[in-house]
């Protein structure tokens, strides 16, 4: 077994490998560029070494700086993680060349299976079904349109060397195909170093089911059953799970053994996924190969739950040089596991990922939960690197055990400081359909109304908390030092030969002003919550949540408080209220009207048009390159470039203005 290796990875899955490796007793080596110089895997591993600049392409993403990192430390060898060189045939070369184990699949492997296209061709050959398409090395626009037109629109376009979402855009129609196309290119390009793509039917509404692969080198081959990772936004998983619901016995053994074959054509040594398409019940039993990756996936952890194997423990111990510990009839399922990804994003936003400080950062525990982070309290989500903050994990003997499990968790989970989808997950793990197990690709578009329907007004619930929040002792006991009987601790109102003194508060949410009048008595407070009056109590748990009296119902509900702004979060939603002084101003007009500015700081790629061009509402401006993805800025209005801040390569700030655009009545003569 290594006595050291190096991760060359960042965030929650090298604080896992991490975490394996200790256990294992392995000393391990972090890499980290200079955004990430107080990142947890940095302060986690036994040593670190900084490896470039923030952006990936100077850092995680060089090669030759990651290999000097592991032959300076005297690691033996190095896990690539998922995501930037996890399935990097050069990498695994260099690894060779220098002497180190590389923990994952041969060069020849990845290569074979880690190209999109290459693997559908293989597959093909081996007589595995697969999806129409054009998985060819001519590259030219023109062939490209040709194949989507040859297979019929709407179609799929693919980044051949990647996935998580990155490079994938769908294409209604051959007029959309030229700008989908240099799109998807951009993106390749900026996330795995390859532009090539390939194209292939676009199924409206199938399931996207894996299974999870082993190899050895000693020529042993398992699976280990399959997931459900049909819950996607921006073709990027939200919400997987395993076993797959409603997957009969029959199905699950046959593209279980498919997956094996799959991995027995390229002799693959390590962990893989071989992804399937699954067409809706009109067509039977039909499944479609779509990809392999060479690498552990980010939903390993459901794997896990359902199998009780530790993936990241067989991958060391396979790379270095022993058998699979299990044989495929040793390996069975046990209950059900259902994992989220909880983003740093605004879903009310069509998903933007979000940037900031994590201000408040509370993620839950207890029996059957799980959480993988790779940021604490304090940390900052940067705009160079993916913005997931946590996967939450939750195990139970069956689905609807799992799923009540997550719900509970996801309404213990708190997050103040960034937009995040942590309300969206809790409604979709709430929703009917989600909970018959009635899920497909199309559930996020499907259920729109519901899942992102607009903020609810703050409940009286969350406004008795947030007063409550203020009006209470932390701890439970007496606010300040001193005698615990003296009258001054107080903070109930109490005045001399007089009846206690109303408590005025005032909350802002939004727009909207929130006064809420409070009188002590003797079972804790009297609440004047707009027109309503209420009698309200509570107390501070040992784990700094609140429990909520509210006319004689109890919840149980967390606040995290940072510069005078509440969080309050309830049933996973949550409500954002500013304290205030009642005296203060009104808050002041709109002072960007006209002008278009970044939703997030980024890099502009692409510029669509000019001073004094005229522009419709809706036209795409200008295209922002942030976390890896495209971002699209369009015109609010019908108007008038008046000026353009920017050019393409150069970098932006959050709410820089980009464009000035001005009315096109006021530019008419005469306005």
């Amino acid at each position: 077994m290594f006595h050291k290796i190096l991760i060359a990875n960042r965030g929650e899955i090298a604080c896992r490998v991490i975490r394996t490796a200790r256990r294992m007793g392995i000393a391990t080596v972090a890499v980290y560029s200079e955004a990430d110089a107080r990142a947890l895997h940095v302060e986690m591993a036994d040593e670190a070494r900084l490896i470039g600049p923030s952006p990936p392409r100077q850092s995680y993403l060089d090669i030759a700086a990651v290999i000097a990192a592991a032959r300076d430390s005297g690691a033996e060898a190095v896990h690539p993680g998922y995501g930037f060189l996890s399935e990097n045939a050069e990498l695994a070369e260099a690894c060779a060349a220098a002497g180190l184990v590389f923990i994952g699949p041969s060069p020849a492997s990845i290569r074979a299976m880690g190209s999109k296209a290459a693997a559908k061709a293989l597959m093909e050959a081996h007589g595995v079904p697969l999806v129409p398409g054009y998985h060819g090395a001519d590259q030219d626009p023109a062939t490209l349109l040709a194949a989507a037109e040859r297979i019929g629109f709407p179609v799929m376009i693919k980044a051949s060397a990647g996935g998580g979402g990155r490079g994938m855009r769908v294409v209604s129609a051959p007029a959309e195909f030229a700008r989908a196309l240099d799109g998807a290119r951009r993106e390749a390009m900026g996330a795995f170093g390859d532009e090539s793509v390939l194209i292939e039917r676009y199924l409206t509404a199938p399931r996207h089911i894996e299974v999870q692969v082993f190899g050895d080198s000693h020529g042993n081959f398992v699976h280990l059953f399959e997931r459900d990772c049909s819950i996607q936004r921006r073709h990027q998983k939200v919400v997987e799970e395993a076993p797959a619901p409603g997957l009969d016995a029959a199905r699950r053994q046959a593209m279980g053994e498919t997956a094996v074959e799959a991995a027995r054509a390229v002799f693959y040594v390590g962990a893989g996924t071989v992804e399937f398409i699954v067409p809706g019940d009109s067509e039977g039993d039909a499944f479609y190969f779509m990809e392999m990756n060479t690498r552990l996936q980010v939903e390993h952890p459901v794997t896990e739950a359902v199998t009780g194997v530790d993936l990241v423990e067989w991958q060391l111990r396979v790379a270095a040089g022993e058998p699979l510990p299990l044989r495929q009839d040793q390996i069975a399922l046990a209950g059900h596991a259902i994992e989220v990804r909880l983003y740093a994003e605004n879903p009310a936003r069509n998903f933007l990922p979000a940037t900031g400080a994590l201000h408040g950062l509370h993620l839950p525990g207890g029996e059957g939960v799980r959480v993988e982070a790779g940021v604490r309290q304090g940390d900052a989500v940067t705009p160079f690197y993916d913005p997931m903050i946590a996967k939450i994990i939750a195990w139970g003997e069956d689905r609807a055990a799992a799923r009540a499990r997550l719900a509970r968790a996801l309404a213990d989970t708190a997050i103040l400081g960034v937009a995040t989808n942590l309300g969206f997950l809790a409604r979709v793990v709430a929703d009917p359909e989600f909970a018959a197990g009635a899920v497909d690709t199309g559930f996020i578009e499907r259920r729109r109304a519901t899942l992102l329907a607009p903020p609810a007004p703050v409940p009286d619930i969350a406004l008795a908390a947030a007063a409550l929040h203020r009006l209470l002792p932390r701890g439970g006991g007496p606010a300040t030092g001193g005698d615990p009987f003296s009258p001054w601790r107080q903070t109930d109102g109490w005045r001399l030969n007089s009846a206690p003194a109303p408590r005025s508060l005032v909350f802002r949410c939004g727009g909207d002003e929130l006064a809420v009048s409070a009188i002590s008595d003797e079972d804790g407070w009297r609440l004047a919550l707009g027109d309503r009056v209420c009698r309200a109590s509570g107390e501070w748990r040992p784990d700094g949540a609140l429990a909520v009296v509210v006319d004689g119902a109890r919840r149980t509900l967390r606040i995290l408080d940072h510069g005078g702004a509440l969080s309050v979060f309830v049933g996973g939603d949550s409500w954002v209220l500013d304290e205030i002084d009642s005296l203060a101003p009104p808050a002041g007009a709109d002072v960007t009207a006209g002008r278009l500015t970044a939703p997030m700081p980024g890099r502009v790629v692409q510029l669509l048009v000019a001073a004094g061009d005229t522009v419709r509402a809706g036209q795409a401006m200008m295209v922002v390159e942030a976390m890896k993805m495209e971002h699209t800025i369009a015109a609010p209005r019908a108007g008038i470039v008046a000026a353009v801040h920017y050019a393409p390569g150069e970098l932006v700030d959050e709410g820089a203005e980009l464009i000035a655009l001005t009315p096109t009545d006021a530019a008419s003569p005469g306005a």
